[in-house]
C-alpha cells in the first residue's frame, strides 16, 4: 500500500469510525513497505493534528459537500492540504502523489476532484487559511467544546495549552536505576551517535534530540531503559515508597509508573498491578519481564475490590485514574476527534468511585497518590477538593516542588512546559484514628 492510501485509510479509521491511532497506525503500517513507514506517520499524525484547520479550507474548496460513503475520500484530501501547509514536500509531487492515491483507494472518479481541490488551494492559500484562521477554533486546530471549556476554566492559560497540544512530542526515556546511572546511559548513547539531555525535574530521565526506534536503543532489550514522558517518571519519587511497604497501582496499564516503582525500591514487600483490560495488562507483564522486574498482577475493575483484593490493606496507593487524556494531546491527537464534551462528567464520575473504593485499602498512615493526564480542573482539583470534605480522614500532602503549578489543592503541569506532558499530581494522606 503507498503511503498516501494508508494515512488516508488510518484518519479515516480515527474521524469516522471512532479508532484510536494506537490500534489503527499499526494495523496499517504492517501493509506498507518499511521505507514508507515515517511518511505514513507523520501524514496520520500530522493530519489528526490540524483537521480543524484544514477542514473549513477543504469546504470552501467543495463545490458541494462529499457523500457520507466517501469519508475516505475526505480523509485523503486532508492529508494533501497537510502536505501543502505543514510538509516540505515538493507541492507538484504532494498533489501527483495523492491524485494518484484515489486509484489505490479504489475511488478513481475522485482523481479530477482530489487534483481540482488541491490545485485550487495553491491557488488561493493565503486567504484561504486567513479565512480558516479567523474561528479560534480552527487557528488552535481543536474541537469548540474544548476551546470553550479552557477558555472557561484556565483563562490564564488556555492560549498556550492549546498552541502546546500541536507541537511534537518529544521521545523521553526514563533509564533503569537498578541497571546503570543516567550518566552513564548518555554516555552509552553518545557512543553510538544520538545526542540527549537530562530531563528536568528527574534523576532518571532523558529526552532524545530524535525520535528513534526502541529496538535501536542501547540495552532495550536487555532493561536498561524504558520510554516514558517526565512527567510520568515524577509518580514513583511522589509516591516515595519505602523497603518493605506494600504497594497498588491501580489502572496500571501499560505499566510504566509500576516499573518505576520497583526500579526506585527493589525492596518492596509486594507490587500489587490492577488493570481492567486484560490485553493491557498483558503489556504490563511483558514491560516488567523486559525489565527484570515482579509484581502481582490482577486483571479487574479496581473500583470493585472485592473481585481481587486479598484484604491485606497498603501502605501507599497510586491511583493514575481514566481522564479526559488533554494533557497529552501534542502525543494523541486523536484525542481532539475521539473524546467528546459529554464524555467529561462519565469520567468525573468514574474517578470519584475509584477514589471512594480504593481509600479504604489504605491503611491509617499511608498515602494516596492521585493523577491524571488531563488539564481539565474537574477531573484534577475539583475532584480532590470533593475528596476531601467528603473524607475526615483524608489530609493533604502539601507538594514542594519546582515544576508545574500550584492549582489548590495539588500542583497541574501544563502541556510542553518543561517538554513536558500535561498531568496533575495530589498526595493525600489517612489520619490516624484517635482512640
Amino acid at each position: 500500500m503507498d503511503a498516501r492510501t494508508a494515512a488516508a485509510r488510518v484518519v479515516t479509521l480515527v474521524m469516522s469510525e471512532g479508532a484510536s491511532l494506537t490500534t489503527a497506525l499499526p494495523a496499517i503500517l504492517e501493509r506498507v513497505a518499511p521505507g514508507d513507514r515515517a511518511l505514513v506517520q507523520e501524514l496520520s499524525y500530522g493530519t489528526l493534528r490540524w483537521a480543524q484547520r484544514l477542514e473549513p479550507v477543504l469546504a470552501a474548496l467543495l463545490s458541494k459537500p462529499l457523500k457520507s460513503r466517501d469519508h475516505d475520500v475526505r480523509a485523503l484530501l486532508l492529508t494533501g492540504l497537510y502536505q501543502l501547509v505543514y510538509m516540505r514536500i515538493a507541492p507538484h509531487a504532494a498533489v501527483a502523489e495523492t491524485v494518484s492515491a484515489t486509484r489505490t483507494l479504489g475511488k478513481s472518479w475522485a482523481a479530477g476532484l482530489v487534483n481540482a481541490v488541491l490545485r485550487g488551494f495553491q491557488r488561493r492559500r493565503e486567504a484561504l487559511l486567513a479565512a480558516a484562521d479567523g474561528d479560534d477554533c480552527a487557528a488552535l486546530s481543536h474541537p469548540r467544546w474544548l476551546v470553550e471549556r479552557l477558555r472557561r476554566q484556565r483563562p490564564k492559560e488556555w492560549r498556550e495549552i492549546l498552541a502546546a497540544n500541536n507541537q511534537r512530542a518529544p521521545m523521553t526515556l526514563r533509564v533503569n536505576a537498578q541497571q546503570l546511572s543516567r550518566d552513564d546511559y548518555q554516555v552509552r548513547l553518545r557512543e553510538v551517535g544520538v545526542a540527549a539531555r537530562p530531563a528536568p525535574h528527574t534523576t532518571h530521565g532523558l529526552v532524545l534530540e530524535a525520535p528513534m526506534d526502541v529496538q535501536s536503543l542501547p540495552g532495550f532489550a536487555q532493561g536498561w531503559v524504558s520510554v516514558q514522558d517526565a512527567a510520568a517518571q515524577l509518580a514513583a519519587p511522589l509516591l516515595a515508597p519505602l523497603a518493605g511497604e506494600r504497594l497498588l497501582d491501580a489502572c496500571a496499564a501499560p505499566g510504566g509508573k509500576s516499573a518505576h516503582l520497583l526500579e526506585l525500591q527493589p525492596e518492596l514487600s509486594e507490587l500489587v498491578a490492577v488493570d481492567s483490560d486484560e490485553a493491557r495488562l498483558a503489556r504490563v507483564r511483558d514491560n516488567l519481564d523486559r525489565l527484570g522486574l515482579h509484581a502481582t498482577l490482577y486483571a479487574a475493575d479496581a473500583a470493585v475490590p472485592e473481585t481481587w483484593w486479598d484484604g491485606r490493606l497498603f501502605d501507599r496507593i497510586l491511583l493514575d485514574a481514566p481522564c479526559s487524556a488533554t494533557g497529552v494531546i501534542r502525543r494523541h491527537p486523536d484525542i481532539k476527534h475521539l473524546r467528546r464534551d459529554t464524555d467529561i462528567a462519565t469520567l468525573v464520575t468514574t474517578q470519584s468511585h475509584l477514589l471512594a473504593a480504593l481509600w479504604p485499602l489504605l491503611r491509617a498512615g499511608g498515602m494516596l497518590l492521585y493523577a491524571t493526564c488531563s488539564i481539565l480542573p474537574e477531573e484534577d482539583e475539583q475532584q480532590v477538593a470533593r475528596f476531601l470534605d467528603e473524607y475526615p480522614d483524608a489530609r493533604v500532602v502539601p507538594l514542594t516542588a519546582t515544576w508545574g503549578m500550584a492549582v489548590q489543592p495539588g500542583r497541574l503541569i501544563l502541556p510542553g512546559r518543561d517538554d513536558m506532558d500535561g498531568f496533575f499530581y495530589m498526595c493525600i494522606s489517612k489520619q490516624e484514628r484517635a482512640d
